[in-house]
């Protein structure tokens, strides 16, 4: 018996360890080439960033891939078993399925607790430190603010009137495509009228800027520049230019707001008494999201239920089966995660989030059933 559950033990354990590389692998490089335009092109980030930007990805790829890699291994192992008839040579050595797969649950409780650690400890850390490292790029070169494609409402507010801005384009530290829209109050109205403003449109084929860290400012030259005035009620006042300068922008930087997958257990629990006038969804969303790390973590072990007899149950000679049941129940597992936002109560989102887990041991416990030896 010592000498099955090391031979299993090992399998198991081994493959597990070579699915989480494979999909770590894949998840970090699909972030990672997600971001590696705006960072390294657009931002001009340095090749160190990107360092830091992967070792902070890499936990929360974890809280996925140790439980679908554990499913893969425990899948490719156990129908292997089959195909090769060692199940048979255990059936007849008087081995029941259970005791069999006794390694398999002691390898999933152990990854469980792994899992249970990094969800709730590393992983918002992690994400955290994600936004820390945007923040910090804008904070050493605030151009990084000026990111083409996206309407920017990062200018600051004054009390006369708030700024949007977009850009189609950079070409190396100049923009191309520059478009200002600033709505400005002009004055208050009296009782029954409304206040007075004027919108402001500002088009340019491109603009050198210059940095005013310490006054937290753009200094812009357009060029080819088109202006446009309008107040309530009058006709829009049409301005065209060569090159003007200087249009001065004031900016300023927010830390984004902490969401809950970022923030540890405690401080969602400080947060939402710091809060209790919060809206209900948004309490929900929270207190979800604790439910979400420990149910999350169990995956490993209520996958151990039903991978062995599914397992056993692959076609001879067909590997990708494995492959494909192991990402069938993993999609579906992880989508009840999607489905629990839908909630807008405790305990919806609660049955929800563990309704995988308990699904999972009670169709194990039924295909074991099934499965057991004669």
């Amino acid at each position: 018996m010592r000498i099955s559950d090391r031979y299993l033990g090992k399998q198991v354990l081994f493959g597990t360890i070579y699915a989480v590389l494979v999909l770590s692998v894949v998840l970090v490089l699909g972030s990672l080439f997600k971001e590696i335009r705006s960072l390294l092109v657009e931002q001009k980030a340095p090749p160190m960033l990107l360092v830091r930007f992967v070792i902070s990805v890499l936990p929360f790829s974890l809280m996925f891939t140790i439980p679908w890699g554990f499913l893969t291994a425990v899948l490719l192992v156990f129908g292997r078993l089959s195909t090769d008839h060692e199940v048979t040579a255990f059936r007849v050595a008087g081995m029941s399925l259970p005791r069999l797969a006794l390694p398999v649950f002691i390898i999933g409780a152990a990854l469980s607790g792994v899992c249970l650690y990094l969800n709730v400890n590393v992983v918002p850390l992690a994400k955290a430190s994600v936004q820390d490292l945007a923040m910090d790029e804008v904070k050493k070169d605030p151009r990084a603010l000026l990111d083409p494609g996206k309407v920017q409402a990062f200018l600051k507010e004054s009390k006369s009137g708030s700024n949007l801005l977009f850009v189609e384009g950079k070409k190396g530290d100049d923009l191309a495509g520059f478009h200002l829209y600033w709505n400005r109050k002009l004055e208050d109205g009296e009782d029954g009228e409304e206040a007075r403003s004027e919108r402001t449109y500002v088009h340019a084929e491109g603009a050198s800027i210059k940095v005013d860290n310490e006054k937290r400012q753009f200094s812009l030259r357009l060029l080819n520049a088109f202006f446009e005035a309008k107040q309530a009620n009058g006709p829009p006042n049409i301005g065209l230019s060569g090159a003007a300068e200087p249009l001065v922008l004031p900016y300023d930087w927010k830390a984004p707001r902490k969401k809950a997958n970022s923030m540890t257990n405690a401080e969602i629990r400080q947060y939402l008494r710091a809060k209790p006038d919060l809206e209900l969804r948004k309490q929900v969303d929270f207190r979800s999201e604790i439910t979400k790390r420990f149910s999350f973590s169990m995956a490993c072990f209520a996958f151990a239920f039903v991978a062995v007899p599914l397992g056993l149950k692959s076609r001879r000679k067909d590997t990708s089966t494995g492959l494909v049941l192991s990402l069938l129940l993993g999609a579906g597992y992880f989508l009840f995660s999607v489905f629990s936002a839908e909630f807008e109560t405790d305990l919806g989102a609660t049955v929800t989030l563990w309704l995988p887990n308990v699904l999972c041991v009670l169709v194990g416990l039924f295909l074991f059933r099934r499965a057991k030896f004669k």
